[in-house]
């Protein structure tokens, strides 16, 4: 399934190429061609290669073997400003704009237009910001400050930036990761307008709806390998996993039979002003309940209030029959409340730590005595835990952040597994996983749910809503509007509650 050889040139690629990190081959001969006005998508799981292979077209890695090409020359970049020089511009899943300037000038840091006496010409910064959000279809201030910009806005201006260098290649990693759906969808629309243009795009997702919905070819890596790459027409969901994975996934959301016990944790009329109110719901033993919404719909903020990470104003939460204090993460963990937060490396991990320190974090009091804590226990949990839960590691003592995204979800997993709780709270528990490790999580959370537990899992990814929820409680604007069972739950009931459209609207 090689690149076809007819047809206009590639504007970028790579022959051949291969990159090392002492032991670890992270790339393997591989190769790869972008194709002027064509969207490519680079698919693969976790530690497949992509983040080098976006490294080295970037500039920030240079290849140990293979070739670079531009316009079918053989290049060399020494940098990023190399790469950028060229033409080729990346935009990451998280922005980096300096937050107190203006959109104008994040664009133009640098290398502003100048006046006479050397100032600065700010009405030709603004104008030709102005320009580019024009030519991009999106309006947007030049004069507002980047502070306070969503994450889609952050990202226009990220490709504002791009085409003000008049970039020919535009890499997309995960830039849909903490979008919203209409968010999503004036991203894509950006980039058709760039591919009209003529312009390359490599994007980059693990959701591969997206890929099937912007792209026309894709180049599937394996474990450093090139696999296929091949036009996505007349490619189904099924093979593209199969190519990723290299087997038959058996099911991505294993769903088993539980039974359902009594109720676990009861929420009653749980208020925080300005946030959420009057939120009530039942999570029994063997339920995976989920709850789902829009984002801002105020999902996260219920649950952390649940597990007392932020108080709440009114209301009541239950364990067992025993009502919790609020804002006491430390009274819900004693309860058996654990909470695995949306963002695993600001929230759920010490990035800097060990793999077995990061799991034995919630267990201090049980691997020692005294303030000291022996180590023979702590490594023996993690040990544990890295059997049952697969975790692809090479040694317990290395840093948690060599880990990929995957493994670094199975961490903190493992680390509130190992309190042995009654309750499970998992904000967003796939996001920015590959689709192998994704498939391992749900297996995973529907055996906690068989063997009694009481699942709360947050997501955005409406498949795995309706393909693992035993309920879906849908949330609008602060409130919870909706109560679904798994039997008449489908996307277009959850997505007309989640916009609080009303049963006329509805039907109509």
């Amino acid at each position: 399934m090689k690149q076809p050889d007819a047809g206009p040139p590639p504007v970028l690629a790579l022959k051949d190429v291969s990159k090392s990190f002492g032991a670890v081959r992270a790339l393997q001969d591989v190769s790869l061609q972008l194709y002027p006005g064509e969207a490519h998508a680079l698919a693969g799981e976790n530690g497949a290669g992509k983040s080098t292979l976006i490294k080295t077209l970037a500039g920030v890695h240079r290849p140990d073997t293979g070739q670079v090409l531009l316009d079918g020359a053989t290049v060399e970049f020494h940098g990023p400003a190399d790469a950028r020089d060229a033409g080729i511009a990346v935009i990451y899943q998280e922005p980096t704009l300096f937050p107190d300037l203006s959109i104008a000038e994040n664009i133009f840091m640098g290398r502003q237009p100048r006046r006479s006496l050397g100032r600065i010409d700010r009405r030709a910064v603004h104008a030709a910001t102005a320009a580019l959000m024009a030519r991009l279809g999106v309006d947007l201030d030049p004069g507002r400050p980047a502070r306070g910009l969503s994450i889609a806005d952050q990202q226009i201006v990220e490709i504002a930036k791009a085409l003000s260098f008049d970039a020919r290649v535009l890499i997309m990693d995960e830039p849909t990761a903490a979008l919203t759906g209409g968010e999503t969808a004036r991203l894509f629309s950006v980039v058709e307008a760039l591919r009209a243009e003529g312009a390359a795009v490599l994007f980059i997702s693990h959701r591969l709806e997206e890929i099937f919905r912007l792209c026309q070819r894709v180049t599937t890596l394996r474990d450093g390998r090139w696999i296929s790459s091949e036009p996505l027409d007349g490619l189904s969901e099924d093979d593209l996993v199969r190519r990723m994975v290299g087997r038959d996934l058996d099911e991505l959301y294993p769903k088993q039979q539980a039974r359902i016990g009594d109720t676990a944790l009861s929420v009653r009329r749980l208020t925080r002003e300005g946030v959420f109110r009057d939120v009530s719901f039942d999570v029994r033993r063997g339920e995976i309940v989920a709850l789902a919404g829009l984002v801002g719909a105020g999902r996260s903020e219920v649950v952390q209030a649940v597990f007392g990470v932020d108080r709440f104003d009114a209301g009541e939460v239950h364990v067992d029959g025993r009502a919790l204090p609020a804002g006491s993460p430390t009274a819900a963990m004693d309860a058996g409340i654990a909470l695995v937060p949306e963002d695993r490396r600001q929230r759920g991990l010490v990035m800097d730590m060990s793999i077995e320190r990061n799991i034995g974090l919630t267990g201090l009091g049980r691997l020692g005595r005294g303030g000291l804590v022996r180590r023979s226990l702590e490594r023996g949990r993690a040990a544990d835990w890295a059997v049952r839960l697969q975790l692809k590691y090479n040694r317990l003592s290395d840093s948690v952040g060599v880990l990929s995204g995957g493994n670094q979800q199975k961490v903190v997993l493992a680390k509130w597994l190992a309190t042995e709780p009654s309750v499970l709270i998992v904000d967003e528990p796939t996001r920015g996983i590959d689709v192998g490790t994704k498939a391992e999580v749900h297996r995973l959370l529907s055996g906690l749910a068989a063997e009694g537990l009481a699942v709360l899992m947050v997501s955005s990814d409406l498949p795995e809503v309706l393909g693992m929820a035993d309920r879906v409680l849908v949330m609008h604007e602060g409130r919870l509007v909706a109560e679904i069972p798994r039997a008449e739950a489908t996307e277009e009931t959850v997505m007309a509650a989640a916009t609080g459209r009303t049963a006329e609207e509805k039907a109509a």
